[in-house]
């Protein structure tokens, strides 16, 4: 483990650049999806329709997206270097996976753009083949009709001109399942899924296991803690946007902007664990200045200076 003065030496030359890039990879991520932001529908064909209409908006959202994810590797490792330094029960072979696990969503967001854009062109251009067959699309919508009732089947499926809600049915069916061939059949769309996998599985695992002991240390309060371990097991989900709340809080205390300071594990350089329930309630029993103990009523403290402890009767 490093002495303490070369931790504070590394962490005073890298928090700041390291919160910057973290602020960045925030606007990047937010700023990905708002760009994406035409690209929605309620279902497959929807937005494949919508994605063919945008293809520039698709292409620059997971450009943006990508440089975010490879941004946040920065954050990670200032984090886990922090708490490695004040814990040698910190494993530093798991510096591979907090590096590996953001470049993994990097890649896989660069490749599901293309991939979903020439998805889109080829179900447009009704090259996409279903494997779903109009009986078949007839019998499933029937059963959601008589499951649903007329009214909400009819609400869910608006017909064209001349067209029954259950002939909309079908059409939708047989469109999706369209869509999602066009989709799935796309080289490109398998290998980002298994980078994307990766990488929630990645990311998951550091979280957890960085936030735990950041909180055992001091670096991290129990709050925010736990809250980054939740949002970690939350990206095996896919939620991973919802990360950007936890990282806006960590860019700010690298940068010593946090309002109520930093933990005071930064500034020791060695950890400084967070006092226990128990120890709390005990400091606060404790009179404020022990060298003056408490009145006896008389202007003077209890026979011999000393404290006694009395136990209360019932």
């Amino acid at each position: 483990m490093p002495s303490k003065a070369q931790t504070l030496e590394w962490e005073g030359r890298w928090s700041v650049p390291a919160g910057l890039a973290t602020l960045l990879a925030v606007v990047l991520l937010i700023g990905g999806a708002f760009v994406s932001g035409p690209i929605h529908g309620d279902d497959k064909a929807e937005i494949l329709r919508a994605a063919d209409q945008h293809g520039s908006a698709l292409i620059a959202s997971g450009v943006l997206q990508a440089f975010g994810f490879v941004l946040l590797a920065f954050p990670l490792v200032v984090l886990f270097r922090a708490v490695r330094a004040r814990s040698d029960r910190v494993r530093v072979q798991l510096i591979g996976l907090i590096v590996a696990a953001p470049l993994f969503f990097a890649v896989a967001t660069l490749l599901n753009a293309p991939a979903t854009k020439d998805a889109a062109s080829q179900f447009v251009d009704g090259q996409a083949k279903s494997t779903l067959t109009k009986p078949e699309a007839a019998k499933e919508c029937r059963s959601e009709l008589k499951d649903k009732g007329a009214k909400s089947f009819g609400e869910e499926f608006e017909a064209a001109k001349g067209e029954t809600a259950l002939a909309a049915c079908e059409t939708d069916k047989v469109e999706n399942d369209e869509a999602d061939n066009a989709i799935s059949e796309q080289t490109l769309t398998n290998v980002a899924e298994g980078f994307s996998l990766g990488g929630r599985l990645g990311l998951a695992v550091s979280l957890i296991y960085t936030c735990l002991f950041a909180m055992r240390v001091g670096l991290l309060s129990r709050f925010w803690g736990s809250l980054g371990m939740a949002l970690g097991a939350a990206a095996l989900l896919g939620l991973v946007l919802f990360l950007v709340i936890w990282f806006i809080y960590f860019a700010l205390l690298l940068l010593g902007r946090l309002p109520g300071g930093r933990p005071p594990a930064w500034a020791a350089g060695e950890a400084v664990p967070w006092p226990t329930p128990g120890e709390k309630a005990a400091a606060e029993l404790e009179p404020e200045d022990p060298a003056d103990p408490p009145s006896n009523g008389n202007g003077g403290g209890e026979p011999g200076g000393e404290r006694r402890k009395r136990k209360r009767r019932d």
